[in-house]
């Protein structure tokens, strides 16, 4: 026999004493399963919390305010300052530029938030720029946090309705919300109706905010209307009419002016003062009066008042109607707070389904393997009308990305055991590397509970995680095959008794084994702190680590039992 370094017996022998006795080899396999089953049962019970991408620090975010439809610059502008107001308070914060009936240039967020759509006075955009995230002690995302409970209560009532949401730099794809609901129906005032007890049901589920229906509630408007027989019998036109509307609210080029020093033509611009266009209030008769006081001059030198020539007439304004796939649809949003999208979700599509059953409607679940049978069909019961409630937004990135990586990791499974099978030519002792490399997902769970627990914010179980899991197969497989080869070259070429060359075998290993997780370990540790990786590194260590164990004492238990080797 050869000569063993005095640690290296004392494990050979630990190893030998388990193999022997039946009573610890049935304690071992069954401490695994337990280990197994409990760190898998961490994602059900939430003691451990998946999420897609965690939140980034990062040096920028937006305010978008919308005010309801039909206000005016001035209602939006006042709410944006009060914002503006509250964010220079912020020592941090080093400048903010506020972008009036417009979105602000696009940036990544705002591509799919469709800022570059946004026209009109009741939109606004404001940009948030702080200082370098490498020197600032509160993350952007605890910042948003902090801020928008205050915000809110301080400038949320100014207009009634108004929606003031927090769009932050996402860390990977952008999407349009990290909730989007889309509400598909035939009649767009049916829809809304149903859009509208969505949004109340996301208010009330914790952890969401910024809940908006992406859609306009009709307003009140006026319309004036030229009495073309009254004008053509005062002597005027419709033009002259057109004009001094034009003139007055919108204001227009009259004449221009010659300059010799630039060699060019300039304008003269003329339009009523601000003051003398405002109206008192937004009723008709404030209306009339504004209008009543605009003359005009027919070719007999007479003077006209506008009210004699137009109809005033009061009508509500068509709001905007959306359609995707050719179905009217209404898309409801809210963005999560420090939270996965996933379990808000759940919650709130447990409250539908309740709900809207409650209600009259008749509510089915939508088959398929890409929704997950998240969606829902509704009927309403009296009327038969059909509605679809559809999740979108974060969520429907994070199960596509799971359902791939997940795929993807079933192939890589699958190819590691054909080749062992090959290479072998036994199917227990493929399937013995696998199960010791697949077993490293207990490490991976249980060092995302640990991971969570020693950080101040929700330490999640995200993409970048199952990379690592999945990279780590390659791994741990890599130190079973090993143990496995040296036990059978021991037993044909040295004609060693089974246990004693499983125990020689992973006593020789076990440095090796030991050195490579520590060179990954240490690797991996740069990574632990990255706020988006930080999973892949937190799952490569911990998951190492149970590799380790697992191909130190079970692997050999397991070889021990088959009658391949």
């Amino acid at each position: 026999m050869p000569h063993h370094h005095h640690e290296g017996k004392k494990f050979e022998n630990f190893v030998f004493n388990i193999l022997k006795t039946p009573s610890k080899k049935v304690f071992v396999i069954i401490a695994v399963i337990i280990a197994l089953v409990g760190s898998i049962m961490m994602l059900p019970t939430k003691a451990v919390m998946a999420r897609m991408l965690p939140g980034k620090s990062a040096n920028t975010f937006n305010v978008y305010v919308t005010t309801p439809a039909g206000s005016s610059i001035e209602e939006t502008k006042a709410v944006s300052q009060c914002v503006v107001d509250q964010l220079t308070k912020e020592k941090e914060i080093t400048d903010i530029e506020t972008f009036l009936a417009q979105g602000a240039p696009l940036d990544y967020a705002g591509l799919v938030k469709g800022s570059a759509l946004k026209q009109g006075e009741r939109f606004a955009e404001i940009v948030v720029n702080l200082t370098d995230k490498h020197e600032r002690e509160e993350k952007s995302f605890t910042m948003v946090h902090r801020l928008r409970p205050e915000i809110k209560k301080e400038c949320g009532n100014i207009i009634k309705e108004t929606t003031i949401s927090f769009i932050e730099m996402p860390s990977g794809p952008p999407t349009l919300a990290a909730i989007a609901v889309e509400v598909y129906g035939d009649k767009n005032s049916d829809v809304l109706k149903v859009a509208n007890d969505v949004a109340h049901i996301l208010k009330k589920t914790p952890k969401l905010v910024d809940v908006d229906i992406m859609s306009e509630t009709p307003y009140d408007r006026y319309q004036l209307i030229p009495l073309k027989d009254k004008i053509a019998k005062s002597g005027l036109t419709v033009e002259q009419v057109n004009n001094i509307l034009y003139l007055a609210f919108k204001g227009m080029e009259v004449a221009v002016k010659n300059t010799i020093e630039i060699n060019d033509q300039v304008g003269i611009f003329v339009s009523l003062s601000r003051d003398s266009k405002k109206l008192s209030n937004s009723t008709l008769n404030a209306l009339s009066a504004k209008l009543s006081s605009l003359y005009l001059m027919n070719k007999k030198g007479m003077m006209v008042p506008l009210t004699e020539i137009v109809d005033i007439v009061k009508i509500k304004s068509t709001p905007t109607i959306y359609h995707k796939d050719l179905k009217t649809m209404v898309n409801v949003i809210a963005e999560t707070d420090m939270e996965s999208q996933v379990y808000p979700l759940l919650e709130a599509r447990q409250t539908m389904i309740e709900y809207f059953g409650e209600h009259g409607y008749e509510v089915s679940k939508v088959p398929g393997i890409t929704t997950f049978m998240f969606d829902l069909n509704l009927k309403d019961k009296q009327t038969g009308k059909e509605y679809l409630i559809r999740w979108d937004g974060e969520m429907k990135v994070t199960l596509d990305t799971f359902r791939d990586l997940g795929a993807a990791f079933i192939a890589a499974l699958i190819l590691i055991y054909l080749l062992l099978v090959i290479y072998y030519k036994s199917f227990a002792i493929s399937g013995i590397v696998l199960a010791g490399s697949f077993l490293s997902i207990i490490g991976v769970i249980v060092g995302h509970w640990v991971a969570d627990l020693v950080t101040v914010d929700v330490f999640f179980l995200t993409a970048t995680s199952l990379i690592g899991f999945i990279a780590l197969m390659g791994i741990s497989s890599r130190n079973s095959l090993l143990l496995i080869d040296f036990a059978k070259s021991l037993m044909e070429e040295k004609g060693i008794e089974k246990r004693r060359a499983i125990a020689i075998a992973s006593a020789t290993r076990a440095k090796p084994i030991m050195l490579t997780a520590i060179a990954i370990i240490l690797g991996s540790a740069l990574l632990a702190s990255d706020p988006i990786f930080g999973g892949l590194g937190v799952a490569l260590i911990s998951g190492t680590v149970a590799a380790v164990i697992v191909s130190l004492i079970f692997i050999p238990v397991l070889m021990d039992n088959t009658k391949a080797l």
